[in-house]
């Protein structure tokens, strides 16, 4: 599988920008990881799941519980998604996670030739062709950007 590594001062916040400025590379092609709860707080068990996005845009919740098939989404507490994942927010990586999420990416980054997202810590990249992340992960791509 083909990917590049980068490394660069994440900084102490706004990660994406300084991860496009580092790696001089349009925002658009940098990547966040976030954990949201499809368990409409029902019960004490959580269902989270992982939405992988653009930094230069927001999160819609109602698209993101439609494309897992639920009927609500509210962002994980960063200590539930810390827990689940075993990154700090900031550095959590759509790869790697303690316990296995179901996840979906952004359609935008079928646009690119690559994207970047984070390695599992701030100041890490790696920078993929985003039609090889299935084979890397189990996933599907949908629109979850907010309008």
């Amino acid at each position: 599988m083909d990917h590049h590594v980068s490394t660069f001062d994440g900084g102490r916040e706004n990660f994406g920008e300084a991860a496009a400025v580092a790696l001089d590379v349009a925002p658009e092609r940098i990547f966040k990881t976030l954990v949201i709860d499809l368990s409409a707080g029902k019960g004490p068990k959580r269902q989270l799941a992982v939405c992988v996005l653009p930094v230069t845009h927001q999160l819609s919740l109602k698209k993101a519980a439609a494309a897992f098939g639920a009927s609500k989404a509210t962002m994980a507490a960063p200590a539930d998604a810390s827990k689940s994942s075993g990154y700090i927010p900031g550095g959590i990586s759509p790869l790697g996670h303690k316990h296995v999420l179901p996840t979906v990416v952004d359609e935008t980054a079928l646009l690119f030739d690559t994207i970047f997202f984070s390695g599992g810590k701030r100041g890490l990249d790696i920078e993929m062709n985003p039609e090889d992340l299935p084979r890397v992960l189990e996933l599907s791509f949908a629109d979850v950007l907010a309008d």
